[in-house]
């Protein structure tokens, strides 16, 4: 039998369940190794193999830990938590002492993190900025005061310094109610929403069933954060005699800024994102209805189709109101293209 570790890198651990051992394999792994390894990094090293018990590769996070299991695990070196820069190209929208606005490509993740500790927009934004960074609470680095998932595109503002940081994060927390904030997206839905205004007002928290994803909750649960957002549609794609339409060009703009907010809200009123694989999965057979054109464009479209085409703040220092607008990148594009041009 081949030795799973013999590629890997890193330290074995063994460890054996005493009597009183009990629940997931990931979760008792976890309380083993104590705080260096978050239990989401333990259960991506069981499923890529690198725990083992009698031999065996056990590769299920679920398995049942019973008193005198022993398990060997292979744990990577620790990786260094503080962020290098690195030359990576950036479309630069605007630049001062205080701030940088940037128009962020599809495929770029915007912080270290588990899986991605390298070509994100911070290591980006370390390399350029150098010494202009005058560091946020004390260490040397930008000031990230919203995201963007890592496959959508659009208009990013992120700040030098902890002055600036500090007035853009009460900005972005204001939601526009009292600051001058706006943030509006573009996104190509399935079908059309019954009405060509409107708003879905539901809140969002953790799907119970998978922590990477979110979901709409039932107001007053413990974990719902209030999440609304406002939806308008500029256009109708492969539209039938009955108004019904395969596809639609949407605008939405925020009054909250939760994770996955768009997306889970357009899904839950039954219009996903196209492209969009973890909350619009079910829906990918439609483009089956498409002419065999729009059909490939819409297949070979390789993430959510979301763009943040607008941020407006006020300028941290000079109060002045500051407007950024990027147009559809290329491959939006082409997609809302072929679906303009399909026929019934």
């Amino acid at each position: 039998m081949s030795d799973p570790f013999k590629q890997a890198a890193g330290i074995r651990k063994v460890l054996t369940a005493d009597e009183h051992a009990e629940g997931r394999l990931d979760a008792w792994m976890t309380a083993q190794l104590g705080e260096e390894f978050s239990r989401s990094r333990v259960k991506v090293l069981i499923k890529e193999g690198q725990v083992t018990s009698k031999g065996a590769v056990v590769a299920d996070p679920q398995k049942k830990v019973r008193p005198g299991d022993v398990f060997e695990i292979n744990l990577p070196e620790p990786e260094d938590p503080t962020p290098k820069g690195e030359d990576i190209p950036l479309d630069i929208l605007y630049e001062d002492d205080d701030l940088i606005v940037i128009s962020k490509p599809s495929g770029m993740v915007v912080h270290p993190a588990a899986g991605n500790w390298t070509g994100t927009l911070v290591n980006a934004l370390i390399y350029h900025c150098g010494d202009s960074l005058s560091g946020i609470g004390g260490v040397r680095r930008p000031g990230i005061v919203h995201r963007l998932d890592k496959d959508t595109t659009g208009v990013m503002v992120v700040a030098k310094n902890d002055v600036a940081h500090r007035h853009l994060c009460a900005q972005f927390a204001d939601h526009g109610r009292t600051m001058p904030i706006e943030r509006a997206y573009q996104a190509v839905v399935w079908g059309r929403p019954r009405t060509l205004t409107g708003s879905v007002n539901a809140p969002l928290g953790r799907d119970t069933g998978d922590r990477t994803r979110r979901a709409v909750k039932r107001p007053g649960t413990a974990d719902a954060d209030e999440a609304i957002t406002h939806y308008e549609v500029i256009e109708r794609f492969h539209e039938t005699p009955d108004a019904l339409s395969l596809a639609s060009l949407v605008e939405c703009h925020l009054e909250t800024g939760r994770t996955h907010q768009i997306r889970v809200h357009m899904a839950h009123i039954g219009h996903p994102l196209l492209g969009d694989t973890v909350y619009g999965a079910g829906f990918k057979t439609k483009a089956n209805l498409l002419p065999e054109a729009a059909k490939k464009a819409v297949n070979g479209f390789g993430r959510q189709a979301l763009h943040a085409y607008m941020l407006q703040f006020e300028h941290p220092r000079t109060e002045e109101i500051m407007r950024f607008e990027v147009p559809l990148p290329d491959d939006m594009v082409a997609l809302v293209e072929a679906l303009r041009n399909a026929e019934l």
